[in-house]
């Protein structure tokens, strides 16, 4: 295949009258252009310029070698000023998965406000817990909540943000029968907890500062009421006052504004 930046070179040589005047727009010394005209004739096996001392233009078959050049250029030219647009305003489709209750909780206004800010960009999502190969499935992005090390690949991680869990209580339960004060007045409490496969149900309670002493973990085995993957469920029933559950904080924002949660 010819090398397509003597396309170019010849489209400058023609529209700027001769190797002299197309060298200096090109930045290109007026030898080496002309020794690239030169190999893309002798690959073409055709004259293309007809140039001397005095007198420079194309052949018939330059002629019509310019007009199909030129069409190449052009066209390279929208190509490349479509992309830095795309660039500059971001436009048309991403898509991506989340768990579901990233999606239901975490995502929602994000996504609305999203929207708002790239008008040109459409969305669409795919909501699953469960591994999503994302070059089979054609997934630009995943966004996944995990405690652990992900596994090795050849996939691009990036943090968006850190999400702490909390303990809630339905508010109303514990005025009734007061609030724990130490780690140790949670055994008292009935419990709810989420379900985790191959894992011990308990609590590894962490401190949020030196400054509160005391053991910088402690770890509570519980006998849960409920146990469930869905985390819907768990906070509404610490919501009716059937137990204490720990949960992202991003899930219990709105309960928390509210006063339902504590």
């Amino acid at each position: 295949m010819l090398n397509l930046n003597d396309f170019f070179y010849f489209v400058q040589v023609v529209e700027r009258g001769g190797f002299t005047a197309a060298g200096r727009t090109l930045g290109m010394p007026k030898s080496t252009l002309s020794y690239r005209m030169q190999q893309l004739e002798s690959e073409l096996g055709v004259r293309l310029l007809n140039r001397n001392s005095r007198h420079f233009r194309p052949t018939q078959a330059g002629e019509e070698f310019y007009k199909h050049a030129l069409s190449m250029v052009r066209a390279a030219e929208e190509a490349e000023a479509l992309v830095r647009h795309r660039v500059r305003v971001p436009s048309g489709v991403v898509r991506f998965t989340a768990a579901i209750g990233t999606a239901q909780f975490a995502l929602r206004e994000i996504v609305m406000n999203f929207m708002r800010e790239h008008p040109l960009i459409n969305l669409v999502e795919q909501v699953t817990s469960r591994p999503v190969d994302l070059l089979a499935e054609n997934i630009d992005v995943a966004i996944r909540a995990h405690s652990g090390a992900l596994p090795d690949s050849t996939l691009v991680r990036r943090t968006l943000a850190t999400a702490p869990w909390i303990l809630v209580a339905g508010s109303e339960a514990l005025k009734k029968r007061g609030s724990p004060q130490t780690p140790q007045d949670l055994e008292q409490f009935p419990s709810l907890a989420v379900w985790r496969s191959n894992i011990s149900t308990a609590w590894r309670l962490r401190a949020q500062s030196r400054a509160q002493g005391g053991a910088s973990e402690v770890i509570l085995p519980l006998t849960p009421r409920l146990i469930s993957n869905d985390m819907s469920t768990l906070k509404r029933a610490a919501v009716q006052g059937m137990g204490i559950v720990a949960l992202p904080a991003y899930i219990c924002k709105t309960e928390l504004r509210s006063g339902e949660l504590t």
